[in-house]
């Protein structure tokens, strides 16, 4: 998964990559030592107590907001999805972040959006009990200062619960057509095996 990750960056022009670690974080060093980032500048950013997803981000502001716009890409997603063209669309809207989305079976169980035909998110509902849209934000996104500055002081904080539904009607949808599967699960991890495609060339 690293190796596919740090090939798709590769190939949407990102030099530098942080990789949050917890568990298993002898395997990544091991993992990054052993093939030198694929010739990518990788650090690490290891948490002893998890800061949650938001929390993350904001433990390391300094790295990113130098920067107009950074990445926020979740390690369980398995995709070959062309980050140069999310890029581009976010760059010619300029919005304080922009989303990934895919249409998923079974809303209930991820961060539901409802955007308009600008492409304005309108809502952003984490896990909602009652869905209005089967619109889910992928893992994949691309974040600014001000979604930094949206970021509540406090450990642990989470992006789909206590940062994205403040930026409503600051962000943009980009519904992804490439091959996109978040392998959380046991169930989806085994459909991968089969349903991979590989990495466009």
């Amino acid at each position: 998964m690293l190796h596919i990750w740090l090939e798709v960056c590769r190939k949407a022009g990102v030099v530098d990559v942080m990789v949050n670690v917890h568990s298993h974080a002898d395997i990544v060093r091991n993992w990054l030592a052993k093939h030198d980032g694929n010739g990518m500048r990788v650090r690490l950013s290891e948490e002893s107590t998890l800061l949650g997803s938001a929390g993350t981000v904001a433990s390391n502001r300094e790295w990113v907001s130098s920067d107009s716009c950074f990445w926020i890409l979740y390690a369980d997603v398995l995709t070959n999805a062309n980050l140069r063209a999310m890029l581009e669309f976010h760059q010619s809207r300029r919005p304080a972040a922009t989303l990934g989305l895919y249409q998923v079976p079974d809303p209930s169980r991820c961060g539901i959006v409802s955007f308009d035909e600008q492409r304005i998110v309108r809502e952003f509902v984490e896990k909602p009990a009652c869905p209005t849209s089967n619109w889910a934000f992928t893992g994949v996104m691309i974040g600014t200062p001000q979604l930094l500055d949206r970021i509540p002081s406090r450990f642990p904080v989470d992006l789909g619960f206590d940062v994205l539904p403040q930026l409503v009607g600051q962000m943009l949808a980009y519904p992804i057509s490439d091959f996109l599967l978040d392998i959380g699960t046991l169930e989806n991890y085994r459909a991968a095996q089969t349903s991979w495609p590989g990495l466009v060339a």
